[in-house]
């Protein structure tokens, strides 16, 4: 597992620590997050059917960007502890969004608190065409009780949080 930072424009807040891993499987990826914290001051979304749902970024969700190394394409996926997801391929930054197809998604969620600790793991199985080698960026968004947000990722470019930004995409996936 490696941490995710925290931006520099977030309070610390609740959850205190975010690890993540991905591996390149044979039909896709598998990856693995977890927060660290007073899971019970973090906004949860309500278990759900895993389905495809927009706008899973705007609560407590997981990302991974994936870009094969030397081009301008990349896919991004929304997991959220919900059970639903999302997945989205780009042209360029930001450009040309459109729905990605995905073969299948699996996703488990548990999380357990006391006495203002706990943890949040979410773990999923993706069944996509994803080339590689590729530039893979790791992502957590944790809502407060409070309304408040925290960005975390593996690096971070200059200025607001931007998941988008290839700045973002610190990790290097290949097939063996």
């Amino acid at each position: 597992m490696q941490p995710l930072m925290l931006h520099q424009t977030c309070d610390l807040g609740p959850i205190r620590a975010v690890t993540a891993a991905i591996k390149a499987t044979a039909t896709g990826c598998e990856a693995e997050f977890r927060l660290d914290g007073a899971v019970d001051a973090i906004i949860l979304p309500e278990t759900g059917p895993s389905v495809r749902t927009d706008d899973l970024w705007k609560t407590t969700c997981f990302e991974i960007f994936w870009q094969p190394i030397g081009g301008t394409y990349y896919r991004e996926f929304n997991l959220s502890p919900s059970g639903r997801w999302a997945a989205y391929d780009f042209d360029a930054f930001r450009e040309g969004m459109r729905d990605a197809p995905v073969d299948a998604i699996s996703l488990g969620s548990s999380h357990a608190s006391a006495n203002g600790g706990g943890e949040l793991v979410l773990k999923a199985s993706i069944a996509a065409d994803l080339p590689a080698p590729a530039q893979i960026a790791l992502n957590a968004i944790v809502e407060h009780k409070d309304g408040g947000l925290q960005f975390w990722a593996l690096a971070f470019g200059p200025g607001k949080a931007e998941f988008h930004s290839e700045a973002c995409r610190q990790i290097i996936a290949e097939r063996s």
